[in-house]
């Protein structure tokens, strides 16, 4: 059985993240044109929802308590 180069194990790693990535991405551009394709605005949705989020964590935040 062959020894595995360390130089090989880094660059198939790095092949793998690019390729997951690039899945990833190409997932969210079937998503988003999915929403467009329904008459939805995928940024404007985004957008709301980012607004959304960080008002409702500002109101969850645990009080500071001295101690």
């Amino acid at each position: 059985m062959a020894a595995r180069n360390p130089q090989t194990q880094a660059k198939r790693a790095r092949e793998f993240a690019v390729k997951e990535k690039r899945e990833r991405k190409r997932a969210k551009k079937a998503e988003n044109a999915a929403l467009r394709a329904a008459g939805i605005d995928p940024y404007a949705e985004a957008l709301a929802d980012s607004t959304a989020d960080s008002s409702a964590a500002a109101s969850t935040e645990p009080e500071k308590t001295e101690g």
